[in-house]
């Protein structure tokens, strides 16, 4: 019989057919495919503690692999070159020992073991190749990698001729090429090296007492060797990086490591704050709990409006612009200020439009912070025409109400036409004494010339009702 057919499905529909030796390799390869079907489907125990290397001069290093990779362990040496490895069975069983390389563990191949009692051993120990112990009914799965292959060499660090807004950019010359391993189902992985880039930068610190930005010592953390490293965040302040590796060569004590020179900050960053000056507004100024309300910073009011613009900026930051508007797409700016920190007073009415632009020495990154709007209402005076000033605390002082005022003038007469205040601001008020003395209740006499900051004139005169009953309501004119 030359040939051996083989069915393929239950109805015997597709037929293969194979001579004796290609049967053979088939059956073998069936066998490993159940192996890897059943690592999957049923993992192993970890037996790490069974192993046992020898004839190594640095200690063996163990990685945990990703779990999707059906790997048990990555051991890492330095080198393979005269190294054993032993399994001891906690169960007294004898073990078969299997190789495989970037076609996974379906293809794995049997190799020749020693057997002393419970423990078995090859003495021909691979490096960068996976292997599976088979015990009764358990497979336990690891790669081994060989280091010397791959062994970090640091030489330079520089600073990149080319900086990026938002990075640094550190130029290495060196060697050390990727360490790659297997998954059981020859999927190429790689081994994470963790090259780590140490340098400092700037941080906004949210203190109640003192915010600002402050620095702070930064770890970028990379899987391979590079001739260009692009940390972010970027060193906002003026620091010293330094490039040392990799992880393996940390638990050997033989660090590789180099340092650039001192590298000035490319980048810049900003944080702005905005706050009206005397917040406390008076109680009769009728725009200061209503204009600006609605909106996000509640900037704005009754002109004249004072607002106090402030920033905190990284050591980058050279050049500092305050830029002020009408139009909120800041196409026509109508201000700039060339200064860190600003305190304007708004008279127009209106919604303006403020920001903060800050830019390194070249002007080639700039940070831009949010818009800032202020509403400034139509300037309004209301005048009361009665106050009761009895000392019970309700209407006691006459006061006009008004908003966005810039020129005020108030003079108020008795009925003989004599001066008995003069009020030269609208936050003033009369308290109805004259002399130190309350006057009597009876009628008196206002004049107003006033000027709105949007230039609104106006010219008021009218009677000023005192009345000493608790209750009296103000009408106004």
């Amino acid at each position: 019989m030359n040939l051996i057919y083989v069915a393929k499905n239950s109805s015997f529909s597709f037929i293969e057919t194979y001579s004796y030796p290609d049967f053979y390799r088939y059956l073998y390869m069936m066998r490993n495919w159940l192996v890897f079907i059943l690592s999957v489907a049923f993992p192993a125990l970890s037996v790490a503690q069974s192993l046992t290397f020898s004839g190594n001069s640095l200690k063996v290093i163990e990685v945990n692999p990703e779990k999707s990779s059906g790997l048990n362990n990555i051991y890492v040496l330095y080198s393979a070159d005269g190294v054993s490895v032993s399994y001891t069975s906690p169960s007294g069983n004898k073990a078969s020992w299997y190789k495989f390389g970037y076609l996974g563990a379906a293809h794995s191949e049997l190799i020749g073991s020693t057997q002393n009692g419970n423990t078995s051993s090859i003495s021909e120990l691979e490096g960068n190749m996976g292997y599976v112990v088979e015990d009764g009914d358990r497979s336990y799965f690891f790669w081994i990698t060989e280091y010397k292959p791959y062994r970090l060499n640091l030489q330079s660090a520089e600073e990149a001729p080319d900086q990026e807004c938002g990075a640094s950019l550190i130029n290495v010359s060196g060697s050390g090429d990727p360490i790659y391993y297997y998954t059981i189902n020859g999927v190429r992985k790689t081994l994470d090296r963790q090259i780590h880039v140490n340098y400092y930068t700037q941080e906004w610190n949210e203190s109640e007492n003192m915010p600002n930005f402050v620095n702070v010592e930064q770890t970028a953390s990379f899987e391979n060797f590079q001739n260009e490293y692009r940390v972010s965040p970027p060193n906002y302040c003026a620091s010293k990086f330094t490039v040392s590796g990799d992880r393996f060569l940390r638990e050997w004590n033989w660090e590789s490591e180099v340092e650039t020179s001192v590298i000035q900050p490319h980048s810049v960053d900003a944080r702005t704050f905005a706050k009206v000056i005397g917040d406390d507004s008076s109680d009769n100024d009728a725009g200061s709990n209503q204009i600006g309300a609605d909106d996000e910073e509640g900037l704005g009011g009754s002109a004249p409006c004072e607002i106090s613009f402030t920033a905190f900026v990284t050591d980058g930051v050279i050049h500092n612009e305050w830029q002020l508007t009408k139009d909120p797409s800041f196409e026509d700016i109508e201000y700039r200020f060339n200064t860190q920190d600003l305190d304007y007073t708004f008279l127009d009415e209106g919604v303006h439009y403020v920001r903060y632009i800050g830019s390194n020495a070249d002007g080639s990154c700039e940070c831009i912070s949010d818009v800032y709007q202020v509403s400034i209402g139509a300037s309004q005076l209301l005048v009361p025409n009665a106050f009761s000033p009895n000392g019970d605390g309700v209407n006691d002082e006459w006061k006009v109400a008004y908003r966005s005022i810039l020129d005020f003038n108030c003079w108020i007469f008795d009925r003989q036409g004599h001066e008995v205040c003069h009020l030269s601001s609208p936050d003033q008020g009369w308290n109805g004494t004259v002399g130190g003395k309350t006057v009597d209740s009876g009628v008196f006499f206002y004049v107003i010339e006033a000027k709105g900051t949007d230039g609104k004139i106006y010219k008021k005169s009218g009677d000023i009702n005192i009345v000493k009953y608790v209750g009296i309501t103000n009408s106004q004119q």
